[in-house]
């Protein structure tokens, strides 16, 4: 049973109508169908995609329960006025970037959307509410959102509480995260008031969640949460890629070794494939911010620890890009090579940060020809995550035959499904000869390839 009903007005909203936002407020007015969810965004064109048959992100499942939901109990809309003065939970849902400007540029999260945000919430209270962090946000910025309401709120009797309820979203499964979540965290100040906002947030999503996997914390906890998960995923990566180069060094197989290692109940076996490093708008950042709270606090040597797994992920891009070129009789200079896969993972469309584009940007500084195809990334979103270096040496084919036609290599950059299923020897056959494959997830068949004609390399393996 939902424990409110429409005709008492209740009603949330998302502030943001990005990865976070949309994707939250879609699966909040699936399972709560009494409750209206509003996601609000300045960015009227983004709107207007959400309310479009083309949504602006790609995301299984998404599709089908946006076209459910919109207009029944979601709303996508830039009235700020409407969306956030007749909800009671709000839910900030900004992007977090690292600041790119100014001290500490770099290393720290720029808040400024967060605190543009809070102000224009504020602009729009004149009833009590519960404000919820929702994106990644550094310890104690609830601190400075609450000096921050109580600053900019119409009425000294008005009740705002803040809460921290972090994402846990992995990018191609976020649908499935949300629907059937490990955990769900919310943070909350040690007050009456703060425990009475857990409660009501935590009513919302006993919707679809059972109580026990959710977990109230202190606010502290919550916001330090999305960090130390996102370092500890990084940090796997960054491990079995470190493992990966000894083994070409050594004769052993990264897979079997990582098969091997992650029966280990201890270890389990999820994070550990072995390829050109982690990307995404998240473990980067996310790290970047540990390093930065550790020296803040006087901590140099977990600082440290932090950096090393930064480094070891440039270093795998870097390597695998220098491997490319040796193998190549050390130059690939004026030829064309097919690249596969643009996103930063599969079930995505999402190329921010993506190990994809620093190869690519690495092949083009050796003045390679790229021909790039990726199934769901669109041409402009593939050039854009090359700026200034497209133009007419990266073309964007509609197929991978097309890539593949008169290019000496093929690399894998993006794990995706289809990739698996290549006819390579057609591929083979429309290749300039010698050719070779360049496998940086693991996914194809080495033996196969081989026995075509391909020089083959993968990650970690001989």
């Amino acid at each position: 049973m939902l424990f409110v009903q429409k005709k008492s007005g209740f009603s949330v909203c998302c502030i943001g109508a990005g990865y976070v936002g949309g994707i939250t407020g879609a699966v909040i007015a699936e399972k709560c169908r009494d409750v209206d969810v509003y996601v609000v965004d300045i960015n009227g064109d983004r709107i207007a995609q959400w309310n479009s048959d083309t949504l602006p992100i790609y995301e299984a499942g998404l599709d089908a329960i946006v076209k459910r939901t919109r207009d029944r109990n979601l709303f996508f809309t830039t009235s700020f006025k409407h969306a956030v003065g007749s909800s009671v939970i709000v839910f900030l849902c900004v992007n977090t970037p690292i600041k790119k400007y100014g001290a500490d540029r770099g290393r720290v999260y720029d808040l400024a959307y967060t605190e543009k945000a809070v102000i224009e919430i504020m602009k729009h209270t004149d009833s009590d509410k519960i404000i919820v962090e929702k994106s990644t946000v550094p310890c104690k910025t609830a601190e400075k959102i609450r000096a921050l309401v109580e600053k900019t709120k119409k009425h000294k009797a008005l009740n705002i509480e803040i809460l921290s309820n972090p994402e846990f979203l992995a990018q191609g499964s976020a649908v499935g995260d949300l629907l059937d979540p490990d955990r769900v965290l919310i943070g909350s100040f040690p007050t009456d008031r703060g425990s009475s906002a857990l409660g009501k947030l935590s009513a919302l999503y006993r919707n679809w969640i059972p109580q026990e996997k959710i977990i109230a914390s202190s606010i502290w906890t919550a916001e330090l949460a999305k960090l130390a998960a996102n370092a500890l995923l990084a940090q796997r990566i960054s491990s079995i890629n470190a493992l990966g180069e000894l083994c070409e060094k050594v004769g052993a197989d990264v897979l079997q070794l990582s098969g091997v290692v992650g029966k280990d109940r201890r270890i389990g076996e999820k994070y550990l494939s072995c390829g050109i490093g982690f990307g995404g708008s998240c473990l980067e950042k996310d790290v970047c911010c540990l390093v930065y709270l550790c020296d803040y606090h006087g901590l140099p040597d977990a600082a440290e620890y932090w950096r090393q797994v930064l480094s070891m992920n440039r270093h795998q891009k870097e390597r695998f890009t220098r491997k490319i070129t040796e193998k190549m009789f050390s130059s690939v200079s004026g030829k064309r090579i097919a690249v596969l896969g643009a996103a930063f993972k599969k079930g995505t469309s999402d190329t921010r940060d993506s190990p994809a584009a620093a190869v690519m940007l690495g092949l083009l500084e050796e003045h390679a020809t790229l021909a790039v195809y990726d199934p769901v990334v669109s041409r402009e979103e593939i050039l854009d995550a090359l700026g200034a270096k497209k133009g007419q040496a990266v073309s964007v084919c509609d197929s991978v035959e097309d890539a593949c036609r008169g290019s000496s290599a093929v690399v894998v950059c993006t794990e995706w499904d289809v990739f698996r299923k290549i006819d390579f020897e057609r591929v083979y056959s429309v290749m300039e000869k010698p050719a070779y494959v360049f496998d940086g997830r693991n996914i194809l068949d080495r033996k196969k390839l081989a026995a075509i004609g391909f020089d083959v390399y993968s990650v970690g393996r001989l």
